[in-house]
């Protein structure tokens, strides 16, 4: 049973044009017969899809995707309704004395979409002496050389004149002065992935095609195929229009993903293409029922990847909801793509395909399989004795939830939290939403408990100034207008814990006791609030995600194989994988950001479990013709590794590149685990499935309805056995 195959070439399971469904042949001839009217047809649609893919509009901040309902988000919606204030960021001059800051801040207040700079002068007319003003009050704003303000904008923390602001900003202050905020990180991320957004699809294509050069037997084939793909990702993108926004890290991975998921499509028709030519018709005729095979294997394929990219929309943190619907319909394009341009494309340039032939790469399977079964306990043994370091890896990586530690140290943002600790010990602010009628004395009480908290460094309100030594009409006559409106008050609060640490989560659960005491209605609001109730989502969406990709996967495969035994073989053999991709992390010290294990879990599950469904089927099939657990392991295994071999690796050439250049790590680090990902399934699947059937045989067969009643052909070994070999 030993045989040579080309990488990427597979044998068709059935014989393509003799049983296929009239209507799908008929719709095949149809493509064939107006493949000049579908080029014209798809080429004029990238206009409209260019169109919409430029007028989609960008979001950078991921905190914008924590549902509406909560007390964080709420809270922000009254500060920019009620008060006119939405962004914020912490400014940091070095070496400005009291009027150079004073002048500074009168060029800040004059940026557009400024609401407000708040800096000791605004609490306290700059009139009155430095020496009658509080030393607590004058020291929030002053350290050794360095000066503090904070600056409010007028409209959100990701809106794009928010981001304008920041950048005017930045121009006029000088190389010594920083912003520190969530805004300053979303503009900096937005200038980032701009200037990469292009290399992330250039390297993505040229590592692409060089995996097709070598796996086919032309050098056009991957020109044509990487064209219709790159129209299908255009299409997809365009469409996004209709969404209003998208994620920059669904943005980011939208092109990377598509094309690494649908690569298979585009290999399929080939293969079918290529078969149906060697039995001698016509490239027409070829064409039409290499479509009509193509249509039905592809779409069942697909399924399992568009269903775990759906899963993403169970996250009630709504960047699954963003990333899952636009690559399921990512994958959806690349499918209709794949049986119209596609056959289109190929048809026009049969004679350049021909002439740009060459030998390609070659893999023994049947050696593979002789060795992968001669070996199977050992095998076996060892992958199992893998599965408890695996789970416990996957369960022990390391995350993080500290948006800025995805950036490189060298922006200004990244720069500013640092200065903005080292001078003043401070990391960021918290707000305090209150009823304006509480009374100055409960005021006064709660924020003298709050400066007692761990942490804090001061705790400011309008009522805080009234006590000291200095007399009421000192106060600004605005200066209620600047720190109340409506209902509420506004009070600040600084930590010098950072964002996402233990510390300051616990700290906000402590603050939000002593504020709710005062006042039930009150809400802590701010970037370390937000961030707290982003990890306690997030955890709770991994649990919901894993348990949706799973249940639909299952379902799924239980339709296709007809078994109850099978789905649950090939999912444990997936989550293996997927456990030791994230125990590679866990074990090799890396952190990974919060999304990873969100994401990749479910990713890798749907786009790699086709790896075993397609040994699977071929199995299934084997056995039912009579073969016995043995031969239809070999067959299987044999048949099925070029098509996974060509699989992983295009999906890993799609995606390491971007992982190793990317320098925002929330892209650079999904990248490199979606890339191991499909190798690690890639050898899981090779080695652990064919040992499962040979251990498992008994159980498939009694649990899998139609192999109950297996229908025996004689000689159908020695028939399968010169499939393969060819």
């Amino acid at each position: 049973m030993k045989s040579k195959m080309t990488v990427g070439h597979s044998i068709p399971d059935q014989p393509i044009g003799k049983e296929q469904s009239k209507g799908m042949r008929k719709l095949s001839q149809i493509i064939v017969r107006r493949r000049v009217l579908i080029l014209i047809l798809s080429v004029l649609l990238l206009i409209p899809a260019a169109w919409g893919y430029l007028n989609t509009r960008i979001n950078y901040d991921i905190l914008y995707y924590l549902p509406d309902d909560i007390e964080t988000m709420q809270g922000q919606d009254i500060l920019l309704r009620d008060f006119g204030k939405g962004a914020y960021a912490l400014f940091v001059a070095e070496g400005l004395d009291d009027p150079q800051a004073a002048a500074l801040k009168g060029k800040i207040e004059s940026v557009d979409h400024v609401a407000e700079v708040i800096w000791y002068d605004t609490l306290l007319d700059d009139s009155i002496p430095q020496a009658m003003l509080p030393e607590e009050l004058y020291d929030v704003f002053h350290a050794e050389d360095a000066t503090l303000m904070a600056i409010f904008f007028d409209a959100g923390t990701s809106e794009d004149v928010t981001m304008d602001a920041i950048e005017e900003i930045r121009a006029i202050s000088g190389e010594h002065c920083f912003l520190s905020s969530m805004s300053a990180i979303v503009t900096d991320t937005k200038l980032l992935v701009q200037r990469e957004l292009f290399w992330y699809v250039l390297i993505a294509v040229i590592l692409s095609a060089g995996v097709l050069a070598v796996t086919m037997d032309s050098f056009m084939a991957p020109v044509l195929f990487l064209t219709n793909i790159g129209m299908a990702i255009v299409y997809n993108l365009g469409t996004n229009f209709i969404q209003g926004e998208i994620s920059f890290i669904t943005m980011s991975l939208a092109a990377v993903l598509q094309l690494g998921v649908t690569m298979d499509y585009s290999i399929f028709l080939w293969n079918a293409y290529k078969e149906e030519m060697f039995q001698g018709k016509a490239p027409e005729s070829a064409m039409a029922d290499a479509i009509a095979a193509t249509i039905t294997s592809v779409a069942g394929s697909s399924l399992t990847t568009v269903a775990g990219f759906l899963a993403l929309c169970f996250m009630t943190f709504t960047l699954g909801v963003d990333l899952g619907v636009v690559m399921a319909k990512g994958v959806v394009f690349g499918v209709i793509s794949c049986v119209t341009v596609l056959p289109a494309l190929i048809l026009s340039c049969q004679k350049l395909i021909v002439k740009t032939r060459h030998k390609p790469l070659t893999i023994n399977g049947g050696r593979f399989a002789d060795l992968v079964l001669r070996h199977n306990k050992l095998f076996l043994v060892g992958l199992l004795i893998l599965w408890l370091p695996a789970i416990y890896g996957n369960n022990h990586v390391n995350v993080y939830y500290k948006l800025d530690a995805s950036l490189p140290s060298y922006l200004n943002s990244v720069q500013a939290n640092q200065v903005l600790s080292d001078k003043f010990d401070m990391s960021t602010v918290h707000m305090i939403l209150a009823d304006r009628e509480m009374d100055s004395k409960q005021v006064k009480q709660m924020l003298d408990e709050m400066k007692q908290v761990d942490g804090v460094q001061f705790a400011l309100a309008t009522d805080s100034l009234i006590g000291y030594n200095i007399p009421r009409e000192f106060l600004p006559d605005d200066l209620t207008g600047k720190l109340s409106s409506g209902r509420w008050q506004l009070m600040l609060i600084s930590t010098e814990y950072p964002v996402a640490s233990d510390e300051v989560n616990a700290q906000v659960e402590q603050l939000q006791a002593i504020m709710k005491r005062y006042d039930p209605s009150a809400m802590l609001i701010g970037e370390a609030p937000c961030t707290r109730d982003l990890i306690r989502i997030t955890d709770r969406d991994f649990q919901m995600v894993s348990i949706a990709s799973i249940g639909a996967i299952f379902l799924i495969i239980f339709f296709v194989l007809k078994s109850i035994s099978l789905p649950v073989i090939l999912v444990l053999v997936i989550e293996l994988a997927i456990f030791i991709n994230m125990a590679i992390s866990y074990y090799t010290g890396s952190t990974l950001p919060f999304i990873a294990s969100i994401v990749i879990g479910t990713i890798q599950l749907g786009a790699t479990v086709d790896y075993a469904i397609l040994m699977t089927t071929r199995y299934k099939k084997e056995r039912m013709a009579g073969l016995d657990k043995q031969q239809a392991a070999h067959v299987a295994l044999s048949s099925s590794v070029p098509s996974i071999v060509t699989s992983a690796l295009g999906f890993f050439a799609a995606t390491i590149g971007v992982g190793l250049y990317s320098d925002v790590d929330l892209i650079g680090s999904l990248c490199l685990l979606m890339a191991r990902g499909a190798l690690v399934s890639m050898a899981v699947v090779l080695t652990l499935l064919p040992t499962l059937y040979l251990l498992c045989d008994k159980l498939i067969i009694a649990t899998t309805w139609d192999m109950r009643r297996p229908k025996v052909q004689k000689n159908r070994s020695a028939v399968t056995a010169n499939a393969v070999s060819k």
